[in-house]
């Protein structure tokens, strides 16, 4: 009984801080709803694509450290569990890709998938950041970086650990990101994906892949260039 009182402790507390969104906050005060504006996501990459640069390492920072302190709070509070961490970390994710508060319509989970790493091994989290760096200029779309990780993380977590358990819970989060990144599969396909370049030329992809129009340059002086 108390093991599985535990168990949905982790989870409720995992899922409430993953709901949080400052993606969503920092929209409201510049006038969009990142549920419908941009890309349609309440996630930092869309913070980007409305708010720029400033409101998207806010972003991603603020979504990191929930994650991290999901991971980090159950895995202090129930030291007993040895699955806590991941438990934790992983409904986190949950959370912040299909947050209740803004109808189940959230994020990628890229940023509190590196929250999760975070809190399990820092060394880890530089490591498999400098990798996600590699892949999504190698591979030259961004979109590539959370599904791939959210398989090697928990394979690494397990070459580390030898926590069957625990790595098979973290894999769990694979499947909510795949999902969320169908789209960016399709549009990889079919050549109207954004690719890295964005970041630093904006106005070239948006006109490379169709999504410049009248308004357009209108929403990047709003936001800054």
């Amino acid at each position: 009984m108390k093991l599985i009182a535990e168990i949905i402790a982790c989870i409720i507390i995992g899922y409430a801080l993953g709901s949080l969104s400052p993606s969503y906050l920092l929209g409201k005060r510049k006038g969009y709803d990142v549920r419908r504006d941009g890309s349609g996501n309440a996630g930092a990459s869309n913070t980007f694509i409305l708010l720029g640069a400033k409101a998207f390492f806010l972003t991603t920072i603020l979504d990191i450290l929930k994650a991290y302190a999901a991971f980090t709070i159950c895995r202090v509070a129930f030291p007993q569990l040895t699955a806590a961490g991941a438990l934790g970390g992983t409904a986190c994710v949950i959370g912040h890709i299909y947050p209740v508060l803004l109808g189940f319509h959230g994020g990628k989970g890229l940023a509190s998938l590196g929250g999760v790493i975070l809190g399990w091994s820092w060394k880890w989290f530089l490591l498999l950041l400098a990798a996600a760096f590699v892949i999504a200029f190698a591979a030259r779309y961004v979109c590539l970086v959370a599904p791939t990780m959210s398989v090697v993380f928990p394979a690494c977590f397990y070459w580390q650990t030898g926590d069957l358990a625990s790595a098979a819970i973290l894999l769990i989060c694979a499947a909510p990101i795949f999902l969320k990144h169908r789209e960016n599969f399709v549009r990889i396909r079919e050549g109207t994906e954004m690719r890295t370049s964005f970041i630093w030329n904006k106005e070239g992809e948006l006109k490379r892949t169709g999504h410049w129009n009248d308004t357009t340059e209108d929403q990047l002086e709003r936001r800054g260039r």
